[in-house]
């Protein structure tokens, strides 16, 4: 474990990057040596965002002149766009194998490059690197995050979903036939780029749902879940755009199975996250809120009955940002580096 560690943000200048960056300024065990962007290349970090002004970082630099064997770095966080990510990954780790990463993008998420291929449109260009990464959801895969390399930092809708059905499906609590996921994002989850349909006159005093049956998320879902439960499982998951910067809000509807009853799947829920730092299980028949969590590296979950016999709906909330991926990785960053799991990310909420 080194005593402090080198680290470097890549796509400093997006929403993940920017996280990462302001996650790590208070991390006492990091020092940040190297941040990338591609438009702007050559600026200084406080000029693209201001409320870095306080802080000494580094010149924001062009990845193409990176020299990785030269820097050292002990980590790097990878928050670029997906298919590019693949071959700075393969570039990075050939001339310096020993730097760790964590990927924030989508591009080893999924273990099986024919999957990867078909929901994204094209073939992987790292497949041996696709079968290394390590699938970087902590609460799941603890144990083989530590031993990692390259850690594929899960999805901010898919971990929203996953922490509180994996302990259900883990347990057969719940009928794997029908599990529907209704999820509702802040508008950082799409990105810091300069889109027309994200401007705020199209989508302020609006709601609408997107990806309508085919979000790439989907696979990811699909594959966790069926290997949780050891048999394939495919669900219905539904994205919403709400007009808010920040949070991820999803609304889970289960039936319990052998007599199941959804104070059971709160007891389990309960149980399993009993002892874990950023899990929350608030009592029965609360549900969380977003504003709770904001900021944060929280999840909050919610179990209530519904109104149909062994039928449940279950609350998941946090922050897209933190949580959903960079506190996230951060996380994966300290059990891959040997820090204690909880160092920089012990922040409360803000609220209001």
């Amino acid at each position: 474990m080194p005593k402090t560690a080198k680290v470097g943000v890549l796509g400093a200048s997006g929403y993940t990057g920017s996280e990462c960056v302001r996650l790590l300024l208070r991390h006492p065990q990091v020092e940040i040596v190297l941040l990338t962007a591609d438009r702007r290349a050559g600026q200084q970090m406080r000029d693209v965002f201001p409320q870095f002004s306080p802080f000494a970082l580094p010149k924001l630099v062009a990845i193409d002149g990176v020299d990785w064997a030269a820097l050292g770095l002990d980590l790097v966080f990878c928050g670029l766009p997906h298919a590019t990510t693949q071959k700075v990954v393969k570039d990075l780790l050939g001339k310096a194998p020993l730097t760790k990463v964590v990927d924030l993008s989508a591009d080893f998420r999924l273990a099986d490059p024919a999957l990867y291929a078909r929901w994204y449109g094209h073939e992987h260009h790292a497949p041996d690197l696709q079968r290394e990464a390590v699938y970087g959801l902590v609460e799941v895969h603890r144990e083989r995050i530590r031993k990692s390399r390259l850690v594929a930092n899960p999805g901010c809708y898919t971990t929203c979903a996953q922490l509180p059905l994996v302990p259900l499906i883990k347990q057969r609590a719940i009928d794997l036939d029908e599990i529907v996921i209704d999820a509702k994002s802040g508008m950082t989850g799409a990105g810091r780029a300069a889109r027309e349909n994200m401007l705020f006159s199209e989508v302020s005093e609006g709601f609408h749902a997107y990806g309508v049956g085919h979000h790439r998320h989907m696979a990811e879902l699909d594959q966790e879940f069926s290997l949780a439960a050891g048999r394939d499982v495919t669900v219905t998951f539904t994205p919403h755009l709400a007009p808010m910067n920040r949070g991820i809000l999803s609304t889970i509807y289960v039936r319990g199975v052998y007599d199941g009853s959804p104070q059971d799947m709160h007891e389990i829920l309960s149980r399993s996250y009993r002892d874990e730092p950023f899990v929350h299980v608030l009592p029965f028949g609360k549900m969380p809120q977003t504003r709770h969590v904001r900021g944060s590296n929280m999840t909050f979950i919610g179990v209530a009955a519904d109104r149909i016999k062994g039928r449940a709906i279950i609350g998941s909330a946090l922050d897209n940002l933190v949580k959903g991926a960079s506190g996230q990785a951060v996380q994966n960053m300290n059990l891959m580096l040997g820090f204690p799991e909880t160092t920089g990310l012990e922040q409360v909420a803000l609220f209001p």
